[in-house]
């Protein structure tokens, strides 16, 4: 027995699209705001390339970070001779200092029907959207979004996630059972690439993982997950639906099976975790049913996905 996406068919069929409410998705967006300021995203445990901002670059530049001492070369700014070891010297030396630059963050939103398929599951998938967005604005950084299903994709504008207005993208996306592909996105060299997913897939992880790390990408995988798929209290006999076909499927749940489902359920994400690992990807497993700063602390700190601020 693997782990897929069913639900009880007494679960509800029909999604309660509170991504579809302006109200609720604005006051999410506000609560964000909050959050970020109390967690960060691990900006400052690499280099980065990009625009002037203020995390350490990997070229040089004008900081008040010192880093090196060259000799004078024609056409070099005056202003950075060390005027000190001229008198010393009598020889012309640059002060050189670390670049400055803002980090790229590349925002990947697995939308998967399972990520809504349980109101509390759909509330943090929609949180953790609005925290990324958030703690990557915070930090001046430049960032691009996009919504994957299966082999398909659509680009979100980083304004319309803040305003709620990126939902109607979705309907672009046909229902599939097929594993995201991340390897058709166009993620930047050398950007954080952030993937909210409940990495339910039939999928192997590894080469699921890979592009995330490619191309001296940071991956980061935050992945929302319900008590009633993790731990459920099934017993007796069940029709249930699948979240991403919506087909019903009867089965009866005895004690012995499961047993067999928790254990498959555990030794799926433990599959999950090793790969990310193999690839230096942060991963992140984040409570549906816990308080948000709470269930991203339980995980995110010890993975490095998140930091304190």
């Amino acid at each position: 027995m693997t782990p897929s996406k069913p639900r009880p068919s007494d679960s509800p069929k029909q999604l309660l699209l509170m991504r579809d409410s302006p109200d609720e998705l604005r006051s999410i967006q506000a609560r964000a705001r909050g959050w970020a300021r109390v967690l960060k995203l691990p900006f400052r445990q690499q280099r980065w390339r990009g625009q002037t901002g203020e995390f350490a670059g990997t070229g040089t530049g004008s900081s008040l970070d010192f880093q090196d001492h060259r000799s004078y070369m024609p056409g070099d700014d005056p202003r950075q001779i060390n005027w000190q070891a001229y008198a010393r010297t009598g020889s012309y030396t640059m002060k050189l200092y670390r670049e400055e630059v803002r980090p790229l963050v590349d925002l990947i939103l697995d939308a998967s029907e399972s990520m809504f398929a349980y109101p509390a599951k759909e509330q943090r998938t929609l949180e953790l959207l609005a925290y990324i967005v958030e703690a990557a604005l915070q930090t001046g950084a430049t960032v691009r979004a996009f919504a994957v299903r299966g082999a398909v994709h659509v680009p979100l504008e980083v304004d319309a996630l803040v305003t709620g207005r990126w939902v109607s993208e979705l309907g672009k996306l046909s229902a599939t059972g097929d594993a995201a592909a991340l390897a058709r996105l166009p993620l930047r060299s050398g950007a954080m690439r952030v993937f909210i997913s409940d990495l339910l897939f039939p999928a192997e992880p590894e080469p699921m993982l890979a592009p995330l790390a490619s191309r001296n990408g940071r991956g980061l995988v935050f992945a929302p997950f319900a008590s009633a798929e993790a731990a459920p209290d099934w017993q007796g006999n069940y029709e249930f639906i699948d979240a991403e076909t919506q087909q019903p499927h009867e089965h009866r749940v005895e004690s012995d099976v499961m047993q067999r489902y928790l254990r498959a359920y555990k030794r799926h994400f433990d599959l999950w975790k090793n790969a990310a690992a193999k690839h230096g990807i942060a991963l992140a497993r984040v409570s549906a049913e816990a308080e948000f700063l709470t269930a991203l602390r339980t995980e995110g700190i010890a993975a490095n996905a998140v930091e304190a601020a």
